[in-house]
């Protein structure tokens, strides 16, 4: 029974002898060898510079309309949809006591008309008889009864003609052209001239204005590389637009003015562009995202998904050395161009940037470089011997 125990514990010893054996023998293996990457190689070309700035469509003309005389609205003239041209009217007041006042005004007139002949005859008198039957009293007195009679006219004329405008004031018409809002008042509604309450708004959208917003620091990089030579500027500065939906808004905008202050809370300058609208498709104070094309410069154009932004702001990227390394690079952009960020410093003509492959490179990692190209997207593809494009990610025909 004892022989049988220690025949096991021999057994136990010899197998974890053997474990401890296996465990301390050294893993086969060497050093990993060149690692194929994408690459394009860098070459200085003249870039559009394009800023895109977020932007807000605003009327081109607003009109909130109020009532210039008092009274009961008897007749609302319009429809919401409807497309007002300047004239059409919009409401009607009850107009009996404008009535009742221009045909007072025009009976004062006519009295005042029918008295100035007999004034100017009695004058004429007194003027033709002066020192032989009329006092020089008298002539001064006939005098000043014409004189009182031609103003009163002049007065009747013009009470007329205020009781006329007030008359033609009891319909209200649109001041622009445009769509009006829906009337805030109904037929039987009490309203007084000058109220604060507008009766409805009118607004002209064709053309509209897109009031964009840039960073004052961007405006003066801008500037400074146009005064440097480094930017040529175009001759007339036009944008487009992306609307909230992602779709580009057909016609380009055409400068109106920029502002000539900077907010104090956001550091940014607003600039208005006027665009046409004819089917209305831009709404005021609808959110789009504006692009401007300023000029073109002589720049690299840098993959954005080659480079990432450093802590210190600056992007970083990969090229391959001399010696068949990847080195480490860094540099400043320009702002971007479609797909690519704009690169002036830090890159060299002929530079071979590694644009694929980049989760395992590290600086000093020696790489195969393999022509890429990038596409319409964005994104990285070989290119064969042939020249036609590959996923960079497929892996590579057998020979």
């Amino acid at each position: 029974m004892k022989a049988g125990v220690w025949k096991i514990v021999g057994a136990i010893v010899a197998l974890a002898g053997s474990v401890a054996t296996s465990t301390a023998q050294p893993i086969p293996g060497g050093p990993a060898g060149p690692i194929k990457v994408g690459v394009v190689e860098m070459t200085l070309q003249e870039v559009p510079r394009v800023v895109t700035s977020p932007g807000r469509a605003v009327a081109f003309q607003e009109v909130e309309v109020r009532p210039r005389v008092g009274g009961v609205i008897q007749e609302i003239l319009y429809s919401p949809d409807q497309l007002l041209e300047v004239g059409d009217p919009l409401f009607r007041i009850d107009d009996s006591a404008y009535v009742a006042a221009e045909a007072s005004a025009r009976a004062d007139l006519a009295k005042a008309e029918a008295n100035l002949p007999v004034t100017q005859a009695a004058s004429d008198r007194a003027e033709q008889l002066s020192g032989r039957g009329f006092t020089e009293a008298e002539v001064e007195a006939a005098r000043a009864d014409l004189a009182e009679a031609k103003a009163t006219l002049d007065a009747s004329q013009a009470a007329l003609d205020y009781a006329q405008t007030e008359l033609s004031w009891t319909t209200i018409k649109s001041p622009i052209s445009g769509r009006a809002d829906v009337s805030s008042v109904s037929v039987g509604d009490l309203v007084t001239a000058g109220q604060s309450d507008e009766l409805t708004t009118i607004i002209q959208s064709d053309p509209i204005y897109v009031d964009m917003v840039e960073a004052s620091a961007r405006i003066l990089s801008v500037r400074k590389g146009i005064s440097d030579g480094a930017l040529q500027q175009n001759d007339t500065l036009e944008a487009t637009l992306t609307l909230e939906d992602g779709e580009v808004f057909r016609g380009n905008g055409q400068l109106v003015t920029p502002s000539n202050s900077v907010s104090t809370t956001t550091g940014t300058v607003t600039i208005r562009f006027k665009f046409d609208n004819p089917d209305h498709v831009v709404i005021p104070g609808m959110f789009v995202r504006g692009e401007v094309v300023i000029g073109t410069t002589q720049a690299f154009l840098v993959p954005q998904l080659a480079a990432t932004r450093t802590n210190t702001g600056k992007l970083s990227a990969y090229v391959v050395g001399d010696d068949g390394t990847a080195q480490q690079i860094e540099f400043d952009d320009d702002g971007v161009y479609e797909n690519a960020w704009i690169v002036r410093d830090g890159v060299s003509a002929g530079d071979q940037l590694i644009v694929d492959g980049l989760s395992s490179i590290r600086a000093g990692q020696e790489v195969t470089p393999v022509a890429a190209e990038i596409d319409e997207n964005g994104v990285s593809r070989d290119a064969d011997e042939t020249g036609v494009p590959r996923d960079a990610n497929a892996p590579a025909a057998e020979n």
